[in-house]
């Protein structure tokens, strides 16, 4: 098993009403890609695909509000809409457009982002994005739970008492196909990073409030739903699923492909949730293509 890359460096940036750690890979290509976390995930999750990336697109990974080392947001307001408007805000920082990356709850943020701010993003990817599905696994079921008035607050207050690295394998074991794939040195970092967010006063307020945001994008009805935002993406898109996917069925690529006006869709085999950290080799080959694709592209405008 290969070492792996050291994580990017990063800096706190203040965007005006909050602020967001952002993760970057050294200055180079003029293109620009934002890349957005999951669910109790952090800029972290895409330091391999950065790397991947780096001679096509110069990356910026944030720390959603709360995440990461994130502080928590002002008005405490942990939304799918509070985060894309933080993402918004970063690539209007920026310089935008950029390309823009989201997994899993990022996925659905970014969407957000693409159907309300077409002029900031050329292209749009996707990694198992936790767009609505009445159906869900195992795995949204224990989110829904989590997410329910004062069971969310006794569930992480009983998680903090067990061991960090049995809660991250708990978690690996969920998201990958293969944990045979995290090198040891992935796990110590996850271990370290779980301990130092245990003594954030704020850190399961935003996990808990982002759960329970998510969850209420499931019931969405109306011109907000995440499907209908879906429908009005302009920018080329790539979805990306994993065939063992115990948090989002691979079946939703069939409705992406339905719903999105402009995209291409890929089931991966041998990897689950979190592909990007999986393979990041064969996701970036999908996203270069995609890159070119959106090359050739004209940019959508506002207004």
């Amino acid at each position: 098993m290969d070492e792996p890359i050291p994580h990017w460096p990063g800096e706190l940036i203040d965007l005006g009403d909050l602020a967001v750690y952002v993760r970057s890979t050294p200055e180079g290509p003029p293109e620009k890609a934002v890349f957005v976390h999951g669910l109790a995930g952090s800029a972290t999750n895409w330091t391999d695909l950065m790397g991947e990336l780096r001679d096509e697109v110069r990356g910026y990974a944030l720390d959603l509000p709360g995440a990461g080392y994130s502080p928590e947001h002002p008005g405490g307001d942990y939304s799918v809409a509070a985060h894309a408007a933080a993402v918004t805000s970063l690539i209007e920082r920026l310089g935008g457009p950029v390309h823009l990356l989201g997994n899993s709850m990022g996925g659905a943020v970014s969407v957000r982002v693409a159907a309300t701010r077409p002029d900031l993003v050329r292209t749009l990817t996707l990694v198992s994005p936790a767009l609505p599905d009445l159906l869900p696994r195992y795995g949204p079921a224990r989110v829904a739970m989590s997410a329910t008035p004062r069971i969310g607050e006794w569930a992480m207050t009983r998680l903090r008492a067990l061991p960090a690295e049995r809660r991250i394998r708990a978690t690996m074991e969920m998201c990958y196909a293969d944990t045979g794939r995290v090198h040891p040195d992935r796990l110590e970092d996850a271990v370290a990073e779980l301990l130092r967010r245990d003594e954030l006063p704020y850190a399961g307020t935003a996990l808990v409030g982002s759960a329970r945001a998510l969850v209420g994008e499931y019931f969405r009805r109306g011109e907000e739903n995440l499907w209908r935002l879906a429908g009005q993406v302009t920018a080329p898109t790539l979805v990306v699923h994993g065939r063992h996917d115990r948090l989002v069925h691979p079946r939703m690529a069939a409705r992406a492909g339905r719903t999105f006006p402009d995209v291409r869709l890929v089931l991966l085999p041998h990897a689950a949730h979190v592909a990007q950290m999986e393979c990041p080799g064969l996701v970036a080959r999908h996203v270069r293509l995609l890159l070119q694709d959106g090359a050739r592209r004209p940019l959508a405008r506002t207004g």
